[in-house]
């Protein structure tokens, strides 16, 4: 054998070697659905925000994700969905941890955060969902036991570097208000705004003991804003306090009606991916659905309402769970359905909608 055929033989040897040991292509992601909680097994037990999208996507391919607090799933179709644990620190360390996994390419995927809420009797009804177009941090900030403040205070939670509650002129921290691609909010609203939502003679009976025209309404469909910390408040003094805290921070562009837990996490975590070319912050929708409403109802002390406020014993749980199913699955479906266009392209508002049944 003469020195050419050896070395052709060599570098035909390292070339298969490399081709055996090589880094596969990333798995083009179209779509990851965020949920935050699970009450038992992803499946065949009593749901929580990941089953319904497991069971019915028929999410089978699991990939453990050993720096997050859950398993990634996915489909053929490219839809995956993600738990992140409850709290803006476990969304934010999990959605980090899936971001910059090496196994998936998630530059043209849309991001669906879909879960249940309290919400505001002035502004949504339960089992009601709401499309955010802004979600703000209800952390950070100075705090005074009620006791102690000033009489002419209404609330003893003050903004960092101010001296008094809604000190103008507002000044808020990087990651502590988030506008979402309000085109993009818009459409997914107008995509969904008359999907079908169930009501029962038990939430109507609920609903009852609100007053508002908007509490006792059934189950709908709108854009609304969201509160995002890791206390879960309760009661009509602290939801008069978010009923001010959005549209102080978003110059008075939001309005309130939801409060959850771990968006402003999950969000932090998608700009820094953004900031690194490795998410589309364009491609980001935020929708609550409403399980309880954020205060007590006519008759009771916020004490006695809280102490009755548990996951899965919300009064409008189930219908919660079902409706962020529903509504988010419909842009989930459009997404998928007409990939090649959404793809490159993202959906806007004045974009034609097909009719939702």
């Amino acid at each position: 054998m003469n020195a050419r055929m050896r070395c052709s033989l060599t570098l035909l040897f390292l070339a298969s070697f490399a081709l055996a040991y090589a880094e596969p292509h990333p798995i083009p992601v179209k779509v990851v659905v965020v949920t935050m909680f699970e009450v038992g097994e992803d499946t065949g037990d009593k749901p929580g925000e990941l089953q319904y999208w497991v069971e019915r996507d028929h999410l089978d391919q699991i990939y453990p994700l050993p720096a997050a607090w859950h398993t990634a799933r996915m489909n053929a179709s490219g839809e995956m969905a993600i738990l992140t644990g409850q709290g803006t620190a476990h969304a934010a360390s999990t959605i980090m941890a899936l971001g910059l996994d090496p196994r998936f390419d998630l530059t043209h995927a849309y991001w669906l955060i879909a879960g249940i809420a309290g919400g505001s009797p002035d502004r949504i009804s339960l089992g009601s969902a709401a499309w955010a177009r802004w979600v703000v941090d209800g952390d950070l900030g100075y705090e005074i036991d009620p006791r102690e403040i000033p009489p002419d205070w209404t609330t003893g939670y003050v903004p960092l570097r101010k001296a008094k509650p809604f000190e103008p002129p507002a000044a808020p921290l990087e990651g502590q208000v988030y506008a979402l691609n309000a085109s993009l909010v818009e459409w997914a609203f107008n995509l969904t705004r008359t999907v079908p939502l169930a009501d029962s003679d038990h939430l109507r009976e609920v609903r009852s003991h609100f007053d508002g025209e908007a509490a006792r309404r059934p189950p709908f469909v709108t854009m609304g804003d969201e509160i995002s910390s890791s206390t879960y408040w309760h009661g009509k003094i602290l939801d008069a306090w978010a009923a001010q805290w959005v549209p102080y921070f978003t110059g008075g562009k939001g309005v309130f009606a939801t409060t959850a837990m771990e968006d402003t996490g999950t969000l932090q975590s998608l700009q820094f991916l953004a900031n690194a070319k490795r998410v589309d912050l364009n491609r980001v929708m935020v929708l609550r659905t409403v399980s309880n409403f954020d205060r007590q109802p006519n008759g009771m002390s916020a004490a006695d309402s809280l102490a009755s406020q548990r996951i899965g014993a919300y009064s409008g749980y189930l219908p919660s769970l079902e409706a962020a199913y529903t509504v988010g699955h419909a842009v989930v479906s459009e997404l998928l359905t007409h990939w090649p266009k959404y793809e490159q392209s993202i959906p806007h508002s004045d974009q034609p909608v097909a009719a939702q049944p």
